[in-house]
């Protein structure tokens, strides 16, 4: 055996596990769901009949879809903006030279690394019982009124808990940009009598434009798949009005044993999260190479 026929074999070795674990987890149920789309099964019974585009049909006036796409909507567009500003302000706060930095970082990241349906149980528990405690030794009405009945209510308290936990994480990214921006650049134009905000719009911005592009990218892909939050901090409630996307399929195929009904949503849901994405990675990546 040649050296370069040994090579090629070396490469499948390493590179066979990746494909076949990415076939069989994700590539066989993407195109079964497409399949099952087609079909009318409840995932139980051996019936199973070809109805064509009878899911797709059905699901073009179907209100419960539709107003979970809105929700799905307006969660991806305030987490997106909070969590980026956010995100940059903390770095640029920690990006100075103050006591207990490293302290502050740790503490702002450690929300990240739990996981979503541990931090939903917990707000939970801190909205429905100590937000009460607190409303009633203040007198403040704000935290009297039980905010994960209300929808409004809900979908801030959703949208708060989702910044609270992930900000550190695009605090961190947003941070590592910051350091990387040359202190001469900085220093040259405070010299030129550029202003902190001039400073900051001229040169600092521009320079992390890749970490902003890295953080809009993930804000937006996160919230169109956000699922563990919707359903340990509401379980899509109060009546439906804080479903997301991926909650209301869920709650299709196993909670209503409408199996092939929710694979037609899914392909729906990946169409138009495939979109977004595309769209979203050529105009920022065209912004990004034009400054």
């Amino acid at each position: 055996m040649t050296n370069k026929a040994r090579g090629r074999w070396i490469y499948a070795g390493f590179v066979a596990p990746a494909i076949i674990f990415f076939a069989l987890i994700i590539l066989i149920p993407f195109l079964k769901a497409i399949i099952f789309s087609f079909q009318d099964w409840d995932g139980i019974s051996s019936n199973i009949a070809w109805i064509g585009w009878g899911n797709y049909e059905r699901l073009l006036h179907d209100e419960s879809f539709w107003n979970s796409f809105k929700f799905t909507v307006k969660y991806v567009l305030a987490t997106t903006v909070f969590l980026n500003v956010f995100g940059l302000v903390l770095a640029l706060g920690l990006n100075r030279a103050i006591k207990g930095r490293n302290l502050l970082r740790t503490i702002f990241f450690l929300p990240y690394v739990m996981g979503s349906v541990i931090v939903g149980f917990i707000w939970q528990f801190i909205i429905t019982n100590l937000f009460n405690e607190i409303g009633v030794s203040t007198g403040w009405t704000l935290f009297q009124k039980n905010w994960l009945s209300l929808p409004d209510y809900a979908f801030w308290s959703i949208v708060m808990v989702a910044v609270w936990q992930s900000v550190g994480y695009f605090m961190i990214i947003y941070l590592s940009a910051l350091q990387g921006v040359s202190k001469d650049l900085v220093e040259a134009s405070e010299i030129d009598g550029a202003g902190y905000w001039s400073r900051m719009r001229n040169v600092v911005f521009p320079l992390i434009r890749p970490a902003i592009t890295i953080n809009l990218f993930l804000a937006i892909a996160n919230g169109f798949k956000g699922f563990d939050l919707n359903y340990s901090l509401t379980g899509g409630g109060p009546f439906g009005t804080t479903q997301s996307l991926a909650y209301h399929i869920y709650t299709e195929g196993f909670g209503r044993n409408l199996f092939t009904y929710a694979s037609a949503k899914a392909v729906i849901f990946f169409l138009i999260l495939a979109t977004v994405t595309i769209v979203q990675s050529a105009v920022l990546k065209r912004r990004e190479v034009e400054l």
